[in-house]
């Protein structure tokens, strides 16, 4: 791969990973609109190392007090606010988790082209923008209980079609069950974890059976480039999100997504 490409598509997963604008899209679109190669899974799972260290470093206070209440429940029978959030992270895993094993292969053939891309990425920025409008916004992170972490995990199931947005989703979801802005991207946020380190995992190993694999300099640069780029992201979006809400994340979305519909057709 070219230095240019490298830094372009880390920044590119590194800044889209957590914003609900679809990741997987933006990283489909160069290929497509500038007839870049394809960087390879091997590179894919580098800049996802880096989202997925970046993640758990903005969140590490709160990863070790839910996985301590979690295993205090487990092990000893105490329940608490931690250990509700922890079996709400796994409740809410499991669909996608579920829906990638049995249907990524079918989604990676008949779901990643432009135009479907256009149109998630324009349908799935209104209900943003209704969630965002019509929902109370009123609910901590304290009152997410296993049935609202279900239908959060359910909506992300979506996310596997290429435009819709894991955070975007999810964060529609939230929304939409009553929960504040910065409560939904919080939950958002640490549901991306175990599902970023699945798919990681999972494509190590296709790389390891196929014997295919990158530069060490280009995956090196991919994953540093990726983690400081998501990092600043995550603690900009969650420092302003209060104050700007959706509506420039869903403005984006319809103006690249009508964009896209010119291009397709």
């Amino acid at each position: 791969m070219e230095w240019f490409h490298i830094i372009v598509l880390s920044l590119i997963q590194g800044i889209t990973e957590f914003l609900p604008v679809s990741s997987s899209a933006h990283l489909i679109l160069p290929s497509q609109l500038l007839e870049w190669p394809d960087q390879g899974q091997a590179f894919d799972v580098a800049v996802h190392v880096g989202t997925l260290l970046a993640v758990i470093m903005a969140f590490r206070r709160e990863l070790l007090a839910t996985s301590r209440g979690w295993f205090r429940h487990v092990l000893q029978g105490q329940a608490s606010a931690e250990s509700r959030l922890g079996w709400a992270i796994i409740i809410g895993t499991l669909p996608a988790a579920l829906a990638g094993l049995i249907f990524e292969k079918h989604i990676e053939q008949y779901t990643r082209s432009m135009l479907v891309i256009a149109v998630t990425t324009i349908l799935f920025g209104l209900v943003l923008w209704w969630a965002d409008s019509k929902g109370k916004r009123s609910d901590e992170l304290d009152r997410m209980s296993w049935s609202k972490a279900l239908l959060i995990g359910l909506a992300q199931v979506l996310a596997l079609i290429p435009g819709t947005s894991r955070s975007g989703i999810t964060l529609t979801a939230a929304l939409l069950l009553g929960f504040n802005r910065q409560a939904a991207a919080r939950f958002s946020f640490l549901l991306s974890i175990p599902l970023i380190l699945a798919a990681g995992g999972l494509k190590t190993l296709e790389l390891v059976e196929s014997g295919n694999g990158a530069q060490w300099n280009d995956m090196l640069l991919g994953a540093l480039l990726s983690f400081l780029s998501a990092l600043l992201c995550i603690k900009l979006f969650l420092a302003a999100l209060n104050r700007i809400g959706m509506l420039p994340f869903v403005i984006y979305r319809l103006a690249l997504g009508v964009a896209l519909l010119f291009i397709a057709l």
